[in-house]
């Protein structure tokens, strides 16, 4: 397993920001990253400082390019779990494990609406990681409910073991999925529930039964991703020093809050990672001082 002082959970202004100063820091840092975000798709920025009339990804290419000329390492997969491991952090980042001693959430403000009835079956029917319980319904059926594209990688794997019940809850092509043991099922999902060894989707269309079901989307409830961290009205609960209720966890940028602006988020990174490596020196998790 690969092993760090510092996760950071997202790779837009405040994660850059933060694994610049990290590094800086010493600190041994991996940025894990979904996507481009919000940031990705604006034409024009005008208002970050020293970069007049600069586009959204032109920002975010020389962000992650000074990141990753200091030495932290930038991996795309999307994080579907972090778990406290003691004095350690165990994160699920697309099949991968990897071990951190602190973590920045820096994801922005990407918002899962989940359907009726999910939440509650999580673990009893519904997974959000194929390889991890794919295996539990081999020569079974599945469902595989699916907002985007890069749901078709899972969906192929979970066909080499089970027959695959295809269901778009957002549109997307899907022309790389092979006629194999997938069945493409018309219909926008509504409700999940369990009915005895089975869970039973409920779409505008009708009712699919199978033995389990997949839901594979490009972001994670936070109620998901590490439901031990405090939350109030749907806003993650903060120090001063942007810590979350768990030691050793951090936010930073519009996740913590507002103005949604890249300049605040830019701070922001730069204040939980300081923080972060105080965190980990305190602890002597950490190799905190100058970068070499």
């Amino acid at each position: 397993m690969n092993e760090y002082d510092l996760i950071i959970i997202g790779g837009g202004v405040a994660g850059c920001s933060a694994a610049i100063t990290a590094r800086q820091r010493n600190l041994n840092t991996l940025v894990l990253y979904a996507g481009d975000g919000a940031l990705g798709k604006t034409k024009l920025i005008d208002n970050y400082p020293g970069f007049p009339h600069i586009s959204g990804p032109d920002l975010l290419q020389r962000l992650r390019d000074h990141a990753i000329s200091m030495g932290a390492q930038f991996t795309r997969a999307l994080v579907r779990r972090v778990m406290p491991l003691g004095d350690a952090f165990s994160v699920l980042a697309g099949n991968d494990l990897f071990m951190g001693k602190a973590i920045i959430l820096a994801m922005g403000t990407a918002r899962v609406r989940m359907i009726e009835g999910e939440e509650e079956l999580v673990g009893q029917g519904v997974s959000y990681c194929a390889t991890c319980d794919g295996m539990f319904y081999k020569d079974g059926t599945v469902l595989v409910i699916a907002s985007d594209y890069e749901a078709i990688e899972e969906a192929i794997y979970l066909s080499t073991l089970a027959k695959v019940l295809y269901v778009k809850e957002r549109p997307h092509d899907t022309n790389e999925l092979p006629e194999t043991n997938i069945t493409q099922v018309p219909g926008k999902p509504l409700s999940l529930r369990a009915e005895g060894e089975h869970i039973i989707l409920t779409t505008d269309q009708g009712e699919i039964s199978a033995d389990g079901a997949f839901v594979l989307r490009p972001a994670v409830a936070m109620t998901q991703l590490i439901p031990e961290v405090e939350v109030q009205d749907n806003k993650i609960v903060l120090d001063e020093d942007l810590m979350t209720s768990i030691p050793g966890v951090y936010a930073a940028g519009d996740i913590a809050g507002a103005p949604l602006q890249a300049a605040k988020a830019a701070g922001d990174g730069n204040v939980a990672v300081l923080a972060a490596a105080r965190y980990l020196m305190k602890k002597g998790a950490g190799t905190t001082g100058e970068k070499a």
